[in-house]
């Protein structure tokens, strides 16, 4: 009785045009993944620069209706000492946007100064800045402190109201004069303000009284 040898089989590998196939199907798979995540990251840029540009439009916003809904009538003494200085003024005439007197400086160290505070809003090449000085009655020896709170900005103006209920563009209002002007304060504000792109912003603050 003879016995059958076993039978081999044959195992068949892969071609090399199978192979071709497979690195190319490989390839794209890699190509599309890469530009998912570049996309992806793309857009979380995009969305952390847009969140960064709201917060700074909002952090604006906030000190404007902050330093304005705080306004002292607090006159302040010139640089050189000789004339007093309106507690709000604002006026295309002048180099600033807005010059307040306002409260709510907080004093948490218990340092030997005011809490109200001298603030100026000033625009230059569509950036602004916030600058303020670490006394009322500054002279050309105090260094004022300046700060860049915005870019992108085309305008700052302001709407004030008066106490007969009139609106004006300009403070203290060309009819008030004399010391009555200069601790004279708006009833409410309306803030335009306006960006590039991204057009008007507009916010109205009621002044304490």
């Amino acid at each position: 009785m003879s016995m059958r040898r076993p039978v081999r089989r044959l195992t068949r590998g892969f071609t090399l045009i199978e192979v071709l196939v497979a690195l190319a199907v490989f390839g794209v798979l890699t190509i599309l993944a890469y530009m998912t995540i570049g996309q992806t990251l793309l857009n979380a840029e995009m969305l952390t620069t847009q969140m960064d540009r709201l917060q700074a439009i909002q952090r604006t916003m906030r000190y404007l209706g902050n330093d304005l809904a705080t306004a002292s009538p607090r006159p302040v003494r010139s640089e050189l000492g000789d004339t007093y200085m309106p507690a709000v003024m604002v006026s295309a005439a002048n180099e600033f946007a807005l010059a307040v007197t306002h409260g709510g400086w907080n004093n948490p160290a218990g340092l030997p100064r005011s809490t109200q505070q001298r603030t100026v809003y000033l625009l230059e090449d569509g950036v602004l800045f916030r600058v303020y000085y670490p006394v009322l009655d500054a002279t050309y020896a105090n260094e004022a402190i300046s700060t860049e709170i915005l870019d992108g900005v085309e305008a700052l103006e302001f709407r004030l109201v008066q106490d007969n209920g009139q609106t004006t563009s300009q403070w203290p209002p060309l009819d008030a004069g004399g010391a009555a002007g200069d601790t004279l304060r708006p009833r409410a504000v309306e803030i335009i303000l306006t960006l590039e792109g991204e057009g008007e912003i507009r916010r109205i603050v009621e002044v304490a009284s």
